[in-house]
């Protein structure tokens, strides 16, 4: 259960010893969560064919004692931030061009108790576009950077592609990876749930291309690694690549399709 999970449910004493309760100068997590769904409702826009475009990148600006607070949340709270976001996206069908990031800046000329949300429409970096974009949290006070962008050549031939199936082995069970985008973390919002207290609620993404997967962190407190390697950014997933995130190992790979597609 998450930060802000505790304190919409009334388990308040999780995070009142740093956002005190009752303290109308201080600001809320539960009050920054109101009001970055407000700012995607206010700032959507209705395109073509019913679509509806969100803001997916967020400033939060804080005075300074309430950037102190937040400061010592760290990852932590914009990880929760970004589930809600997450979240509100899917409940009203918005579309997202981008990985969702909250930020926390302080600025000087706020009032304790007083914060702004800024936000911005981002696009991923060269990715293809998904409908529920994940998390990219970010440490308060620290903008994000990008993902590499995977290279562009196929890891098996065209021809080839067709008859295989991207496939992950964790733990004895076997996960068909029949999307473009999975996401692997302790969220029970991740595609598939990795019940390990070392991984982070949205730790890992498994993108799928013909031919072509590539493993990207999303910004996980522990880190993702492949074949011993840590993932920076993204990495190409070859056939048996062995992928780790906290004390969970997993093995990736392509498997033909009996009787092939078609």
């Amino acid at each position: 259960m998450g930060i802000l999970d505790n304190v919409e449910r009334g388990l308040e004493k999780a995070v009142r010893g740093v956002f005190s309760r009752g303290s109308k100068s201080q600001v809320q997590p539960v009050e920054i969560a109101s009001a970055l769904r407000r700012e995607m409702d206010d700032k959507s826009m209705t395109l073509a064919a019913g679509r509806t475009l969100a803001p997916n990148v967020f400033d939060t600006r804080l005075s300074e004692a309430d950037f102190e607070r937040a400061r010592s949340w760290g990852v932590a709270l914009a990880e929760e931030l970004c589930d809600v976001a997450i979240r509100h996206a899917r409940s009203q069908g918005y579309t997202l061009q981008g990985p969702v990031r909250v930020s926390f800046t302080q600025d000087l000329e706020l009032k304790a108790g007083n914060f702004e949300i800024i936000s911005n429409t981002q696009k991923s970096d060269g990715q293809p576009q998904q409908q529920a974009q994940r998390a990219q949290p970010s440490y308060p006070g620290q903008r994000p950077s990008q993902a590499p962008r995977p290279p562009a050549r196929p890891a098996v031939p065209a021809q080839a592609a067709e008859n295989l199936q991207a496939v992950l082995d964790i733990d004895g069970q076997r996960y068909s990876l029949n999307a473009s985008s999975i996401v692997l973390g302790r969220s029970s919002e991740a595609d598939i749930l990795v019940d390990d207290t070392g991984v982070s609620r949205q730790h890992l993404e498994i993108r799928i291309e013909p031919g072509r997967a590539t493993a990207v962190d999303l910004g996980s407190t522990n880190g993702s690694f492949v074949n011993g390697s840590r993932v920076n950014g993204s990495l190409e997933l070859s056939d048996g690549a062995m992928i780790s995130i906290g004390r969970t190992r997993m093995t990736f790979r392509w498997l033909p399709v009996k009787g092939g597609r078609g």
